[in-house]
Protein backbone atom coordinates (compact mmCIF):
# COMPACT_ATOMS: atom_id res chain seq x y z
CA UNK A 1 0.00 0.00 0.00
CA UNK A 2 1.13 3.56 -0.70
CA UNK A 3 2.06 5.69 2.30
CA UNK A 4 -0.49 8.43 2.87
CA UNK A 5 2.24 11.10 2.94
CA UNK A 6 3.90 9.83 -0.22
CA UNK A 7 7.04 8.49 1.48
CA UNK A 8 9.02 5.58 0.06
CA UNK A 9 10.37 2.76 2.20
CA UNK A 10 13.94 1.47 2.09
CA UNK A 11 13.07 -1.53 -0.06
CA UNK A 12 11.50 0.60 -2.78
CA UNK A 13 14.42 3.05 -2.74
CA UNK A 14 16.66 0.06 -3.50
CA UNK A 15 14.29 -1.06 -6.27
CA UNK A 16 14.27 2.46 -7.71
CA UNK A 17 18.07 2.43 -7.84
CA UNK A 18 18.03 -0.95 -9.60
CA UNK A 19 15.37 0.24 -12.05
CA UNK A 20 17.42 3.35 -12.86
CA UNK A 21 20.31 1.11 -13.91
CA UNK A 22 18.04 -1.08 -16.07
CA UNK A 23 16.30 1.84 -17.77
CA UNK A 24 19.47 3.91 -18.03
CA UNK A 25 20.90 1.24 -20.29
CA UNK A 26 17.99 1.61 -22.72
CA UNK A 27 19.33 4.92 -24.08
CA UNK A 28 22.67 3.27 -24.85
CA UNK A 29 21.03 0.19 -26.40
CA UNK A 30 18.73 2.42 -28.49
CA UNK A 31 21.69 4.35 -29.83
CA UNK A 32 23.41 1.14 -30.94
CA UNK A 33 20.35 -0.44 -32.56
CA UNK A 34 19.23 2.72 -34.38
CA UNK A 35 22.41 2.58 -36.46
CA UNK A 36 20.97 -0.39 -38.36
CA UNK A 37 17.23 -0.62 -37.62
CA UNK A 38 14.39 1.92 -37.96
CA UNK A 39 12.59 3.03 -34.77
CA UNK A 40 9.32 1.07 -34.99
CA UNK A 41 11.15 -2.16 -35.79
CA UNK A 42 13.39 -1.55 -32.77
CA UNK A 43 10.34 -1.13 -30.52
CA UNK A 44 8.71 -4.24 -31.98
CA UNK A 45 11.78 -6.37 -31.27
CA UNK A 46 12.09 -4.88 -27.79
CA UNK A 47 8.56 -5.69 -26.62
CA UNK A 48 8.19 -8.97 -28.54
CA UNK A 49 11.42 -10.51 -27.25
CA UNK A 50 10.70 -9.25 -23.72
CA UNK A 51 7.26 -10.89 -23.82
CA UNK A 52 8.82 -14.15 -25.08
CA UNK A 53 11.29 -14.05 -22.18
CA UNK A 54 8.62 -13.49 -19.53
CA UNK A 55 5.92 -15.81 -20.87
CA UNK A 56 7.61 -19.10 -19.80
CA UNK A 57 8.20 -17.65 -16.34
CA UNK A 58 4.54 -16.64 -16.13
CA UNK A 59 3.45 -20.15 -17.13
CA UNK A 60 5.81 -21.71 -14.60
CA UNK A 61 4.20 -19.56 -11.90
CA UNK A 62 0.76 -20.72 -13.13
CA UNK A 63 -0.61 -17.19 -13.18
CA UNK A 64 -3.98 -16.98 -14.98
CA UNK A 65 -4.49 -15.11 -18.24
CA UNK A 66 -7.02 -12.25 -18.41
CA UNK A 67 -10.54 -13.33 -19.31
CA UNK A 68 -12.23 -11.76 -22.31
CA UNK A 69 -11.89 -8.26 -23.70
CA UNK A 70 -12.72 -6.62 -20.36
CA UNK A 71 -9.76 -8.40 -18.80
CA UNK A 72 -7.40 -7.39 -21.61
CA UNK A 73 -8.71 -3.83 -22.10
CA UNK A 74 -6.71 -2.12 -19.29
CA UNK A 75 -3.61 -4.04 -20.34
CA UNK A 76 -3.90 -2.75 -23.92
CA UNK A 77 -4.37 0.78 -22.57
CA UNK A 78 -1.30 0.50 -20.34
CA UNK A 79 0.63 -1.06 -23.22
CA UNK A 80 -0.32 1.84 -25.50
CA UNK A 81 0.76 4.58 -23.07
CA UNK A 82 3.60 2.74 -21.32
CA UNK A 83 5.26 0.99 -24.28
CA UNK A 84 3.97 1.68 -27.77
CA UNK A 85 3.72 5.48 -27.64
CA UNK A 86 6.68 6.41 -25.37
CA UNK A 87 9.11 3.86 -26.80
CA UNK A 88 8.27 4.95 -30.35
CA UNK A 89 8.42 8.64 -29.46
CA UNK A 90 11.76 8.35 -27.66
CA UNK A 91 13.57 6.31 -30.29
CA UNK A 92 12.23 8.61 -33.03
CA UNK A 93 13.29 11.62 -30.96
CA UNK A 94 16.79 10.17 -30.59
CA UNK A 95 17.13 10.41 -34.36
CA UNK A 96 17.03 14.22 -33.96
CA UNK A 97 18.66 14.84 -30.58
CA UNK A 98 21.54 13.26 -28.59
CA UNK A 99 20.89 10.55 -25.99
CA UNK A 100 21.99 12.90 -23.19
CA UNK A 101 19.30 15.43 -24.02
CA UNK A 102 16.75 12.64 -24.42
CA UNK A 103 17.54 11.38 -20.91
CA UNK A 104 17.10 14.89 -19.48
CA UNK A 105 13.73 15.30 -21.18
CA UNK A 106 12.78 11.86 -19.88
CA UNK A 107 13.51 13.17 -16.39
CA UNK A 108 10.46 15.47 -16.70
CA UNK A 109 8.25 12.38 -16.31
CA UNK A 110 7.67 12.91 -12.54
CA UNK A 111 6.35 16.43 -13.21
CA UNK A 112 3.86 15.14 -15.77
CA UNK A 113 2.93 12.28 -13.43
CA UNK A 114 2.34 14.63 -10.50
CA UNK A 115 0.07 16.76 -12.70
CA UNK A 116 -1.84 13.79 -14.17
CA UNK A 117 -2.40 12.12 -10.80
CA UNK A 118 -3.51 15.41 -9.20
CA UNK A 119 -5.93 16.26 -12.03
CA UNK A 120 -7.38 12.75 -11.81
CA UNK A 121 -7.76 13.05 -8.03
CA UNK A 122 -5.66 9.93 -7.52
CA UNK A 123 -2.83 11.47 -5.46
CA UNK A 124 -2.67 14.74 -3.54
CA UNK A 125 -0.68 17.62 -4.99
CA UNK A 126 1.89 17.89 -2.19
CA UNK A 127 3.99 21.05 -2.42
CA UNK A 128 7.23 19.43 -1.25
CA UNK A 129 6.93 16.73 -3.91
CA UNK A 130 6.47 19.29 -6.70
CA UNK A 131 9.34 21.37 -5.31
CA UNK A 132 11.48 18.25 -5.01
CA UNK A 133 10.88 17.25 -8.63
CA UNK A 134 11.80 20.75 -9.84
CA UNK A 135 14.99 20.71 -7.75
CA UNK A 136 15.73 17.27 -9.18
CA UNK A 137 15.41 18.58 -12.74
CA UNK A 138 17.84 21.37 -11.88
CA UNK A 139 20.23 18.69 -10.62
CA UNK A 140 19.87 16.73 -13.87
CA UNK A 141 20.71 19.84 -15.92
CA UNK A 142 23.78 20.50 -13.72
CA UNK A 143 24.78 16.86 -14.06
CA UNK A 144 24.69 17.00 -17.86
CA UNK A 145 26.39 20.41 -17.98
CA UNK A 146 27.30 21.58 -21.46
CA UNK A 147 26.41 18.22 -22.95
CA UNK A 148 22.77 19.04 -23.57
CA UNK A 149 23.35 19.02 -27.30
CA UNK A 150 20.36 21.30 -28.03
CA UNK A 151 20.61 23.18 -31.30
CA UNK A 152 18.35 24.68 -33.92
CA UNK A 153 16.31 22.14 -35.84
CA UNK A 154 15.97 19.79 -32.87
CA UNK A 155 12.57 21.01 -31.73
CA UNK A 156 10.82 17.94 -33.11
CA UNK A 157 13.05 15.59 -31.12
CA UNK A 158 12.47 17.60 -27.94
CA UNK A 159 8.69 17.61 -28.49
CA UNK A 160 8.62 13.85 -29.09
CA UNK A 161 10.54 13.11 -25.88
CA UNK A 162 8.30 15.43 -23.83
CA UNK A 163 5.24 13.72 -25.29
CA UNK A 164 6.75 10.39 -24.20
CA UNK A 165 7.14 11.72 -20.65
CA UNK A 166 3.45 12.72 -20.61
CA UNK A 167 2.50 9.30 -21.95
CA UNK A 168 4.35 7.61 -19.08
CA UNK A 169 2.38 9.73 -16.60
CA UNK A 170 -0.93 8.70 -18.16
CA UNK A 171 0.09 5.03 -18.15
CA UNK A 172 0.91 5.19 -14.46
CA UNK A 173 -2.60 6.51 -13.74
CA UNK A 174 -4.24 3.73 -15.76
CA UNK A 175 -2.09 1.02 -14.18
CA UNK A 176 -2.71 2.36 -10.68
CA UNK A 177 -6.48 2.38 -11.15
CA UNK A 178 -7.03 -0.78 -13.19
CA UNK A 179 -4.12 -3.10 -12.37
CA UNK A 180 -3.25 -2.43 -8.75
CA UNK A 181 -4.27 -5.97 -7.70
CA UNK A 182 -2.45 -7.71 -10.55
CA UNK A 183 0.85 -9.47 -9.74
CA UNK A 184 3.82 -7.50 -11.18
CA UNK A 185 4.96 -10.43 -13.33
CA UNK A 186 1.49 -10.84 -14.86
CA UNK A 187 1.09 -7.11 -15.53
CA UNK A 188 4.53 -6.89 -17.13
CA UNK A 189 4.01 -9.94 -19.34
CA UNK A 190 0.48 -9.18 -20.52
CA UNK A 191 1.16 -5.52 -21.31
CA UNK A 192 4.21 -6.57 -23.35
CA UNK A 193 2.11 -9.13 -25.23
CA UNK A 194 -0.46 -6.42 -25.99
CA UNK A 195 2.34 -4.06 -27.05
CA UNK A 196 3.73 -6.70 -29.39
CA UNK A 197 0.41 -7.07 -31.20
CA UNK A 198 0.12 -3.32 -31.70
CA UNK A 199 3.73 -2.90 -32.81
CA UNK A 200 3.44 -5.72 -35.35
CA UNK A 201 0.77 -3.62 -37.07
CA UNK A 202 2.66 -0.32 -36.75
CA UNK A 203 6.04 -1.66 -37.88
CA UNK A 204 4.44 -3.76 -40.61
CA UNK A 205 2.60 -0.79 -42.12
CA UNK A 206 5.38 1.81 -41.89
CA UNK A 207 8.68 -0.10 -42.08
CA UNK A 208 8.09 -3.65 -43.38
CA UNK A 209 10.82 -5.18 -41.20
CA UNK A 210 10.85 -8.45 -43.18
CA UNK A 211 12.41 -6.50 -46.06
CA UNK A 212 15.25 -5.02 -43.97
CA UNK A 213 18.81 -6.41 -44.17
CA UNK A 214 19.90 -8.68 -41.32
CA UNK A 215 21.60 -6.66 -38.51
CA UNK A 216 25.09 -7.57 -37.31
CA UNK A 217 25.96 -9.36 -34.06
CA UNK A 218 26.55 -6.18 -32.04
CA UNK A 219 23.09 -4.89 -32.94
CA UNK A 220 21.45 -8.18 -31.95
CA UNK A 221 23.28 -8.15 -28.60
CA UNK A 222 22.00 -4.62 -27.99
CA UNK A 223 18.46 -5.73 -28.90
CA UNK A 224 18.71 -8.64 -26.43
CA UNK A 225 20.01 -6.34 -23.70
CA UNK A 226 17.19 -3.91 -24.41
CA UNK A 227 14.56 -6.66 -24.28
CA UNK A 228 15.85 -8.77 -21.38
CA UNK A 229 17.27 -6.13 -19.03
CA UNK A 230 15.75 -2.76 -19.90
CA UNK A 231 12.27 -4.17 -20.58
CA UNK A 232 11.43 -7.64 -19.19
CA UNK A 233 13.27 -7.38 -15.87
CA UNK A 234 12.74 -3.62 -15.60
CA UNK A 235 8.96 -3.87 -15.85
CA UNK A 236 8.72 -6.50 -13.14
CA UNK A 237 10.56 -4.07 -10.86
CA UNK A 238 8.51 -1.11 -12.13
CA UNK A 239 5.11 -2.65 -11.39
CA UNK A 240 6.32 -3.86 -8.00
CA UNK A 241 7.22 -0.27 -7.01
CA UNK A 242 4.01 1.10 -8.55
CA UNK A 243 1.94 -1.34 -6.53
CA UNK A 244 3.70 -0.51 -3.25
CA UNK A 245 4.64 3.18 -3.45
CA UNK A 246 2.42 4.79 -6.06
CA UNK A 247 2.67 6.28 -9.52
CA UNK A 248 4.44 9.54 -8.68
CA UNK A 249 7.10 7.79 -6.62
CA UNK A 250 7.92 5.15 -9.22
CA UNK A 251 8.48 7.83 -11.86
CA UNK A 252 11.23 9.36 -9.72
CA UNK A 253 13.45 6.75 -11.34
CA UNK A 254 13.84 9.09 -14.32
CA UNK A 255 15.76 11.52 -12.08
CA UNK A 256 18.12 8.73 -11.05
CA UNK A 257 18.83 7.45 -14.57
CA UNK A 258 21.43 10.14 -15.47
CA UNK A 259 23.21 9.59 -12.13
CA UNK A 260 23.48 5.84 -12.58
CA UNK A 261 24.62 6.31 -16.19
CA UNK A 262 27.55 8.41 -15.02
CA UNK A 263 28.38 6.03 -12.17
CA UNK A 264 28.33 3.06 -14.55
CA UNK A 265 30.59 4.94 -16.92
CA UNK A 266 33.05 5.48 -14.11
CA UNK A 267 32.92 1.96 -12.65
CA UNK A 268 32.73 -0.03 -15.90
CA UNK A 269 34.49 2.18 -18.44
CA UNK A 270 36.88 4.02 -16.12
CA UNK A 271 35.52 7.46 -17.04
CA UNK A 272 36.43 10.37 -14.77
CA UNK A 273 33.70 11.98 -12.66
CA UNK A 274 33.92 15.78 -12.67
CA UNK A 275 33.11 18.14 -9.83
CA UNK A 276 30.10 19.37 -11.82
CA UNK A 277 28.73 15.84 -12.01
CA UNK A 278 29.24 15.40 -8.28
CA UNK A 279 27.39 18.67 -7.63
CA UNK A 280 24.52 17.61 -9.89
CA UNK A 281 24.26 14.23 -8.17
CA UNK A 282 24.16 15.93 -4.75
CA UNK A 283 21.36 18.24 -5.90
CA UNK A 284 19.38 15.26 -7.19
CA UNK A 285 19.99 13.41 -3.92
CA UNK A 286 18.74 16.44 -2.00
CA UNK A 287 15.64 16.57 -4.21
CA UNK A 288 14.85 12.91 -3.53
CA UNK A 289 15.19 13.49 0.21
CA UNK A 290 12.85 16.48 -0.09
CA UNK A 291 10.30 14.42 -2.02
CA UNK A 292 10.50 11.61 0.53
CA UNK A 293 9.90 14.13 3.33
CA UNK A 294 11.26 12.23 6.33
CA UNK A 295 14.39 14.38 6.52
CA UNK A 296 12.23 17.47 7.11
CA UNK A 297 11.26 16.27 10.59
CA UNK A 298 14.78 17.01 11.77
CA UNK A 299 14.33 20.71 11.04
CA UNK A 300 12.44 22.99 13.47
CA UNK A 301 9.21 24.46 12.18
Amino acid sequence: MTASDGRIDTRDWALLAALSVLWGGSFFFNGVVLRELPPFTLVLLRVLLAAMILLPVLCAQRLPFPKGWMGWRPLFLVALFNNVLPFSLIVTGQMYIPSGLASILNATTPLFTVAVMALAGEEKLIVRRVAGVIVGLVGVVILRGGGLGFASGQGLGVSLCLAAALSYGISALIARRALSDSPPLATATFQLMASSLMMIVVAGVFERPWQLPMPDTVTWLAVLGLAALSTALAYIVFFQILRRSGATNVMLVTLLVPVTAILLGSLVLGEQISSREIAGALVIGSALLLIDGRVLKFFPR
